[in-house]
């Protein structure tokens, strides 16, 4: 399934208004697995879950597979890591602590390994937390030592976890990795490829169908009243003066064979003149009061692409007036081949962008205008075709005189009839035979540009799909660059507040999109946004600090910084506002203002495939975002204000006791 929607939404939440400026949900099944799946199959997917930041789905894949009889050092150590992922140890239930100190147990029956390594080391980590720093030296000497895989997945996938002095002796070399993977892969060159909706399939416009059958079953009738009649004619002529006759026969059958030949090329093959080649006006297929938004948007984009696509020596205001006439019929035959689809003119463009290059290579080569031209007919061919059908006239005059000529026994009544069946009939039969010629003609020359046009389309809607395949980020690559804006946006707020990890109770941030974007995913993972609002929240024994920024995702800038600092005692109160057709809000309630909205997300119900479950997909939107703690962590304060503080500071931890 690939969807795209053009269409602009706007939600008002006090000071925020939302904007989709264009979604896609690209087809990908990367993420599904078939309920017989083999338990390598469901592992390896949920790896894949793990590593794109969908911790949440990948907890069941792995658990699943684990149930199933698949077990190793590798297997519960992707376990462990998604039971962590995006999670403090206080977001643990007891279950999954026991679990947990379940699993600790059985790191000794593996056999050795890098994998059954870093399980260890991971669990030596869980048991440090609440531990003075200068106590977790031989755990920290332990991680490093590790092999670049696990150490880094312990590294990201641990972030909430590890708080406090463990997380200072740590953080330097989060922040390394970050500012060294933040624009790698060439980020800012392949970001909009993500965002890109899929090209919807080529089309052209195929022939009219051929209204040739009327005149073609009147033509017999025609042409044998034509026969009679001037045989009769003739015959009359003969009989009064045979050797005059016979000349004028002669003249007559060579004036209309030349009339035929030089008619056909005018009558028989001339049509209404197209603008550019092969490119013709569509029929409308039902009437239309006014020109849609999507026609409009189909023009607008026509403008756009012809005025960057110039040929030399042409200005852009130029160009598109030279060519206003080809931009019009092209605009109407996309218009009208894809209104029906109900798509965003977004998934046309490539086909657009196509039309307006070869427009300009056309112009370029001398070929923009042909069609016109070879539609039109030499001055040659007009004046012999009249000078034809003049000779024509006066010959057949010259033989009904002649019949009239007859001093034995004239028959002037029976001339006169054939003279008027053989020009009636005549005429007739020559305007159903060339309307039958042009049609044909027609129908010829329309369903040869149609594969020809068709052809040429495909050809550039597989390069562009193609194109689009290399460039667009995979949701690993996404995920990473992501995960470090992230980490460097901390990094910057502990700075400008100086504040160290030892500082911290503990900290959250909320990913959320901006007032207007491009949204993508792929299906059963999370929307990912063209432009973020990026909200952390540092939570200290004076109280929160919450700093939010807006992101643009393509290069990494940022604006329209905002900061807060309240006491514990001011937050009041959390809300959720979950719609949906609207969207997901958090609601703060200040003591000592009013009540503030964040917007999390927008409503995703329309974007679902028909195999997509919506509360799924909204949990791990909102697992994506942070919200689900971040809401723990702001729900728990409200209600508690400074006993919060009291039973999760880092130094009031519960150990955790590794199974012996």
């Amino acid at each position: 399934m690939n969807q795209s929607n053009g269409a602009a939404y706007s939600s008002a939440a006090y000071d925020s208004t939302i904007g989709i400026q264009a979604e896609t949900v690209h087809n990908s099944t990367v993420y599904f697995v078939h309920p017989d799946a083999s338990p390598q199959e469901k592992y390896r997917v949920g790896v894949r879950l793990l590593e794109d930041g969908i911790p949440s789905r990948a907890r069941g894949m792995l658990a699943d597979a684990l149930a199933h009889g698949y077990d190793g050092a590798e297997v519960r150590f992707h376990w462990v890591l998604a039971m962590l992922s995006a999670r403090t140890y206080h977001d643990l239930s007891t279950e999954e602590v026991q679990g947990l100190h379940h699993t600790s147990g059985l790191v000794r029956t593996y056999a050795d390994g890098e994998w059954k390594e870093a399980l260890r080391v991971t669990f030596d980590l869980l048991g440090v937390l609440s531990t003075a720093s200068g106590e977790t030296g031989p755990v920290l000497k332990q991680l490093q030592d590790l092999p670049l895989r696990q150490h880094n997945a312990i590294l990201r996938h641990l972030d909430l976890m590890l708080t406090g002095g463990l997380k200072d002796d740590l953080w330097a070399e989060t922040l390394e990795r970050a500012r060294a993977e933040r624009f790698g892969n060439d980020r800012a060159r392949r970001v909009w490829a993500y965002f890109e909706p899929a090209p919807i399939g080529a089309r052209a416009m195929p022939p009219r169908p051929s209204t040739a059958a009327a005149a073609r079953a009147a033509l017999p009738v025609r042409t044998i009243l034509f026969v009679v009649s001037s045989v009769l004619l003739w015959a009359l002529a003969l009989t009064a003066e045979p050797a005059q006759a016979s000349i004028e026969l002669l003249v007559a059958l060579g004036a209309g064979l030349t009339a035929s030949r030089f008619g056909l090329r005018w009558w028989g093959r001339e049509a209404r003149p197209s603008l550019a080649a092969g490119a013709r006006i569509p029929h409308p297929r039902g009437p239309v009061a006014a020109e849609d938004g999507f026609t409009s948007r189909v023009r607008h984009a026509f403008d756009h692409y012809f005025s960057v696509r110039t040929p030399y020596g042409f200005t852009p205001g130029a160009w598109l007036t030279h060519t206003a006439q080809v931009r019009s019929s092209l605009a109407a035959e996309i218009a009208d081949l894809y209104r029906e689809s109900r798509i965003g003119v977004e998934r046309v463009t490539w086909l657009i962008r196509h039309l307006a290059e070869d427009a300009r290579n056309r112009h370029n080569n001398g070929t923009l205008f042909d069609q016109y031209r070879q539609d039109q007919t030499p001055v040659r061919t007009k004046a012999l075709s009249v000078v034809a059908l003049a000779a024509l006239g006066a010959a057949v005059l010259a033989v009904f005189g002649t019949a009239l000529s007859d001093a034995a026994e004239p028959q002037p009544l029976w001339a006169f009839l054939a003279l008027l069946g053989t020009v009636w009939s005549g005429c007739a039969a020559t305007f159903r035979w060339l309307e039958v010629r042009r049609e044909e003609h027609r129908l010829a020359r329309e369903t040869r540009n149609y594969h020809e046009q068709l052809t040429a389309r495909q050809v550039a809607h597989q390069q562009w799909q193609s194109f689009l395949d290399t460039m667009r980020p995979s949701e690993r690559e996404m995920e990473t660059w992501l995960t470090c804006d992230k980490t460097v946006f901390v990094d910057e707020v502990l700075r400008h507040h100086r504040l160290t990890w030892r500082d911290l109770i503990t900290h959250t941030i909320l990913v959320a999109p901006a007032t207007s974007y491009k949204r993508g995913r792929i299906r059963g993972g999370p929307w990912r946004y063209s432009h973020y609002v990026f909200r952390v929240f540092l939570f200290t024994q004076n109280g929160i600090r919450e700093i939010s920024s807006e992101f643009n995702f393509s290069d990494a800038t940022r604006k329209n910084e905002q900061r807060s600092n309240y006491r514990f005692d001011a937050l009041s109160s959390v809300q959720v506002a979950d719609n949906v057709n609207v969207g997901y809000d958090l609601e703060l309630v200040l003591t000592n203002g009013p009540a503030r909205k964040i917007r999390v997300k927008d409503a995703d119900a329309h974007q679902l495939a028909p195999d997509e479950n919506s509360q799924e997909i909204s949990e791990i939107n909102l697992s994506s975002a942070g919200s689900t703690h971040t809401f723990r962590l702001l729900e728990g304060i409200a209600a508690d204000g400074k006993g919060w503080i009291e039973r999760h500071g880092p130094n009031n931890l519960t150990p955790f006791q590794i199974a012996g």
